[in-house]
């Protein structure tokens, strides 16, 4: 079984090879908070599994007032594990966390009540979680799923999905993994109620471009054009004959008719 220290250094490497902003390895051990807040972690967590829970707790809080990032001495956190920005992040004591996953600012693995026993997410490896998303009480997510910023997942997530909104719902499967196996894209994400508006305009269109032509046909072009509404067979706002109805125009004769 690897050791703390062998994890933190590869903890290092996967910053270097995700993040571009990072020049040298001097640059990610000195100005990078995720990166202490997990050498805190591994720390934490080797004294926390012998029994020294206080210990491992005032550690972690320590790391919380250094880094703003908040993270369970109970939590298990696997290998190469990038944290990225970091503030606000918050991991729950029985959060289990796979190999190769970025986390971004703002993040909550968390729970959802006052349950005893595991009631935080599990979360599998090759996985991205955008900013500010919440992942909360004891579901799985899967490998190489990817959360869309500022998701709320309350419900398991199936391997190589993407998963956007509130609450968070899979809007595709099987999604195409890079050829090094992290995708860190935040941005080229689909929106389903974008989708939807979209669907919904079309709709709109085809249906004013069947009322045009039935404005045409009345020769009521200029009533349509200025939104103008139907009442009793007349457009009222409109002095064109067209658009009396037959029906009025016969009722109006016979009316005239019979006074004469």
């Amino acid at each position: 079984m690897i050791g703390w220290k062998e994890m933190i250094r590869e903890d290092e490497e996967a910053i270097l090879h995700r993040d571009p902003a990072a020049k040298s390895l001097l640059e990610v051990r000195l100005c990078y908070p995720g990166l202490k807040a997990l050498k805190a972690h591994r720390r934490a967590n080797a004294l926390y599994r012998k029994g020294h829970v206080l210990l491992a707790r005032i550690l972690s809080q320590r790391a919380r007032h250094k880094t703003g990032i908040e993270i369970h001495p109970g939590a298990e956190i696997g290998r190469r594990v990038f944290i990225d920005h970091g503030d606000g992040v918050v991991i729950g004591e029985t959060t289990i966390i796979g190999n190769d996953v970025t986390i971004y600012q703002g993040v909550t693995l968390g729970g959802t009540g006052k349950d005893i026993g595991k009631r935080h997410p599990t979360i599998g490896s090759n996985v991205t979680i955008g900013a500010g998303a919440k992942v909360l009480g004891p579901i799985t997510i899967g490998n190489n799923v990817k959360i869309g910023a500022g998701s709320i997942v309350l419900k398991d997530v199936p391997d190589n999905c993407t998963v956007v909104g509130n609450p968070g719902r899979v809007v595709v499967k099987k999604t195409p993994r890079p050829a090094d196996g992290v995708d860190l894209d935040q941005v080229n994400l689909p929106d389903p109620m974008l989708d939807r508006m979209e669907a919904l305009v079309k709709r709109l269109t085809a249906l004013e471009a069947c009322l045009r032509k039935r404005a045409d046909k009345l020769d009521c072009r200029e009533c349509f054009e200025n939104e103008v509404e139907s009442r009793e067979g007349r457009c009222t706002g409109c002095t064109l004959q067209s658009c009396t109805g037959s029906d009025t125009e016969t009722s109006s004769e016979n009316s005239e008719g019979k006074k004469e």
